[in-house]
């Protein structure tokens, strides 16, 4: 019965796309020769060639969807990665139209009309899918089209996946029970479900029960009976998903991803890869060059002051760490005196450090000591927002006594910071400083990024922190 209701579903879905598919190739012709912006032939081609590829467009749009899975049940995918496959699947079709349309020598299609096809077919396509998985997820709300759900697990790990089911009805699951590791629990309730058995009797009471879907949580002690658990499932119907017990250990932006069809669980990662570092990339460029050209004159203005006022260099080279714990020369107009460390040795600096220069109270006060820092952002060396750069001869210190320090040096350091615009930046806590940058990593995004830039310009750069 279920198959029989999944197959309905499925045909359905592709009556609808390949439908919209045809209104989008008819709507893309005359958007180009009625309505659309740009101007028309005198002579508007003939409809019915277009017509006649239309037969040609139906069957590789719908061989593309099928290829990229997109009438697979998907319960749980989120909808970009819906949308994405879409957009996929509508690129190549496109491009298998244009190389076929290539061939038919003895009438030229617009490539307006084709590239207009390729816009609207994704984004309609996306539309009613959108709206079709509503309709879905109103009914399961309602109690409709359910799929029976077993959970296979215990502890924290069972109890976060029977937290995530309940709170997501719209998903249709529901869950009949439990199947524990120890037989005494059996018959009782645990975490509001009723524990039906033991790990090793999953796929009878799968069987018994007509189990949609067998969700295996054990926790990582238990993996030793994974076995029997799956051999136990193996001539069933129910689809098995295993949840694996590291989530403790994904300390950061964790989540899986494919090797050569050998799928991998990555604890810990950059956000910043493929078009996330072509974007913030190209941000930073963007705006550190136009922030160089509107402080051109008050970067010489300073360095002038600097000039004339102390002996030494204009701008001071330190040692600091950044991107994957490689080191760099961070630029920063110099604000104490040249021999600030030569009795001392590195050393924090204070409020009030007597080392400072005339002029470098109020750098420092006014932050316009990290101007210079701009350079290293177009070198690549740094970016306009992200965890503040230390020296390694504290990071070696920092790293000893709080935990996941180094978890910082996954992203470029940033002249401007999450942390700094919270308030926690010159002599604050450095673990709260730390939690700040994690949680700008673990959230990255370019939006994110401008809005720590605009609160570091509405805040301005003035601090009592800073020293």
């Amino acid at each position: 019965m279920l198959k029989r209701h999944s197959e309905f579903i499925e045909s359905l879905m592709l009556l609808a796309d390949l439908l919209v598919i045809s209104a989008s190739w008819l709507g893309s012709y005359y958007f180009r020769f009625y309505w659309g912006p740009i101007l028309v032939y005198r002579d508007i081609p003939d409809i019915r060639p277009y017509l006649l590829l239309l037969g040609l467009i139906v069957v590789v749009w719908g061989v593309a969807f099928k290829a990229f899975g997109l009438y697979r049940p998907k319960r749980i995918s989120s909808r970009l990665a819906e949308v994405r496959d879409i957009a996929r699947a509508c690129t190549l079709a496109v491009l298998i139209l244009i190389a076929a349309t290539f061939f038919l020598k003895q009438f030229e299609f617009s490539r307006i009309v084709i590239a207009c096809f390729w816009v609207f077919s994704i984004v309609s396509v996306s539309l009613v899918r959108s709206s079709f998985r509503e309709v879905l997820r109103f009914t399961r709300r309602s109690g409709y089209n359910l799929r029976h759900v077993l959970i296979v697990g215990e502890g924290a790990l069972a109890r976060k996946v029977a937290e995530r089911i309940r709170a997501r009805p719209e998903l249709g699951f529901r869950i009949k029970g439990l199947l524990v590791g120890d037989r005494n629990l059996v018959g009782q309730q645990v975490d509001g479900m009723s524990v039906l058995g033991t790990y090793e009797q999953a796929g009878e009471l799968a069987e018994a029960l007509s189990i949609d879907r067998v969700f295996i949580a054990i926790p990582l002690e238990a993996y030793g009976r994974m076995e029997a658990i799956l051999r136990s499932l193996e001539n069933g119907v129910a689809a098995i998903s295993a949840v694996p017990d590291l989530h403790q250990y994904m300390t950061l932006r964790g989540g899986v991803e494919e090797f050569d069809g050998l799928p991998l669980i990555s604890l810990q990662e950059s956000p910043h890869y493929g078009w996330n570092l072509v974007g913030k990339r190209s941000l930073d460029i963007a705006l550190s060059t136009v922030a160089l050209l509107i402080t051109g004159p008050l970067l010489l203005l300073v360095a002038a002051i600097i000039k004339l006022t102390s002996s030494g260099p204009v701008l001071y080279r330190q040692e600091r760490m950044g991107l994957d714990g490689r080191t760099f020369q961070m630029l920063k107009f110099r604000s104490m005196r040249n021999d600030a460390e030569d009795d001392t040795g590195p050393v924090w600096a204070a409020r009030d450090d007597e080392r400072r220069t005339g002029i470098g109270a109020l750098l420092r006060r006014t932050s316009l000591d990290e101007l210079p820092q701009l350079v290293n952002v177009l070198k690549g060396e740094m970016s306009l927002v992200g965890p503040r750069p230390e020296r390694p001869v504290f990071i070696e210190e920092f790293r000893k006594r709080i935990p996941r320090y180094m978890l910082r040096h996954k992203v470029k350091a940033g002249i401007t910071g999450w942390a700094q615009v919270n308030g926690w930046r010159g002599d604050t806590s450095i673990e709260k400083r730390i939690e700040c940058d994690l949680f700008y990593i673990e959230n990255w995004s370019l939006f994110f990024d401008l809005r720590i830039l605009w609160l570091s310009f509405w805040k301005g750069f003035i601090h009592r922190n800073a020293m």
